[in-house]
């Protein structure tokens, strides 16, 4: 998260005079060089990288095609049986029964299990699909994070070479005696912290640049961040449509297919309670007549001892339980929907209201005092307190930046692919 720059860091003076005053209101977004060894990387190839790359998403696809074999196994039907009998060793009274056996099953099992099995299927699918949502949602929220952690280390930067000149402008009016010695400490007091929290911000920076490259499993964060929308506020969606969108989002779909999947376990444990029936047909010869003779018959187990109610009540009392989960879950989606949204609609707000009017005021407020203090109408902490106001605004502006794009990839993950209506 966002550290405030402390401010006295912020005794930034003097010669940086003009150019402050040529500077936009916010600074422009950070976006480093390329070079060769270290490629521009955008948001949209970090999202491909991501997709080809993360091993979660690769077990995921992998859980597809085993639960493809689920569905396979489930279609399968029960094998023949051959068996043999013999009656009596000696071979002039010898009989021999050669027989096939089929058993048959009963009580709808089979299709029962193919239900059970597509479920299993089709929420593995839908599991793939969220997981890959959640995957955008992490990459582009880390890669906003990203950004917005060079931009610290950027002013960061150009808080230690405004403090350097405060310094320097410092000993040379308290040689001239124009300034008390006291003024200067302040001043290398100033350089000291801002170097400190110069390394801060490119240790964040390095932090969130390897989180980034992590989801796509790479060792190293070998790239530069280029984006030139970093300041443009994600858009807040409409609460109606938003509310419909994660009332059937992958979560809750995930939730429903599952109180599908539990009735059809239960289905196969109903079916259970019905015996299956197998046919027998073979041959019988017997030596001492010396003839052959069919074979025919059946057999069907008598369900007095165990019919597995036991097994059936169990899968039906899951599948009340999934369905009290699935109500849980439309709650809670609709909950954290609706925080997301607050936290996207202040964040917006407050990051509009900074950029259009706290900073820019600030800043002419920053701007007057040192000047006045360039000619001696105004004192150190006049200046101080103006660079305080000034600055915290600018990390004010940075961290409702910073909160809006991950409240916004929230919603995009709670809300599923389909695109949203803006307001």
């Amino acid at each position: 998260m966002y550290r405030h720059i402390p401010m006295l860091a912020l005794a930034l003076l003097a010669p940086a005079l003009a150019v402050a005053q040529a500077a936009p209101p916010v600074a422009v977004p950070f976006s480093a060089p390329s070079t060769d060894a270290a490629p521009v990387l955008t948001l949209a190839a970090a999202l491909d990288l991501a997709a080809s790359h993360n091993k979660a998403l690769s077990a995921a696809r992998l859980e597809i095609e085993a639960v493809e074999g689920s569905l396979m196994q489930a279609g399968a039907r029960p094998n023949p049986e051959f068996s043999a009998l013999m009656e009596d060793t000696r071979k002039a009274s010898r009989t021999t029964t050669y027989q096939i056996n089929q058993p048959i099953e009963l009580g709808g099992k089979r299709s029962a299990r193919i239900e059970a099995a597509q479920r299993q299927l089709d929420m593995a699918r839908l599991e793939y699909a969220s997981l890959r949502q959640q995957m955008r949602s992490r990459v582009t929220s880390a890669y906003h994070e990203a950004l917005l952690a060079g931009e610290r280390q950027r002013l960061a930067a150009e808080l230690v070479q405004l403090a350097q000149t405060a310094a320097d402008m410092t000993a040379r009016r308290v040689q001239a005696g124009k300034v008390s010695p006291v003024e200067q400490t302040k001043a290398q007091l100033a350089l000291s912290t801002a170097q400190l929290e110069r390394q801060q911000a490119e240790s964040d920076a390095t932090l969130a640049r390897g989180h980034l490259a992590s989801l796509w499993n790479a060792r190293q964060a070998d790239f530069v961040l280029a984006d030139t929308a970093l300041e443009t506020l994600p858009p807040l969606p409409a609460i109606a449509d938003l509310t419909a969108r994660v009332g059937n989002g992958p979560a809750v779909q995930l939730a429903r297919l599952e109180v599908e999947r539990r009735a059809a376990l239960a289905r196969i444990e109903s079916s259970k309670r019905v015996p299956d029936l197998t046919l027998s047909l073979g041959n019988k010869r017997d030596e001492e007549a010396a003839r052959n003779m069919w074979v025919v018959g059946f057999s069907l187990p008598i369900p007095v001892l165990d019919s597995n109610r036991g097994n059936e009540l169990e899968a039906i009392k899951r599948t009340d339980k999934a369905r009290d989960e699935l109500a849980l879950v439309e709650l809670q989606m609709q909950n954290d929907a609706a925080q997301s949204y607050e936290r996207l609609r202040n964040a917006r707000a407050e990051a509009l209201a900074l950029r259009q009017d706290i900073v820019p005021g600030a800043q002419s407020a920053y701007l007057a005092a040192r000047t006045g203090f360039t000619l001696g109408k105004f004192g150190f902490l006049d200046v101080l307190d103006a660079q305080r106001t000034y600055f915290q605004a600018r990390a004010q502006y940075w961290k409702a930046l910073s909160t809006a794009f991950q409240a916004a990839a929230e919603l995009d993950r709670l809300a599923g692919d389909a695109p949203l209506n803006l307001q």
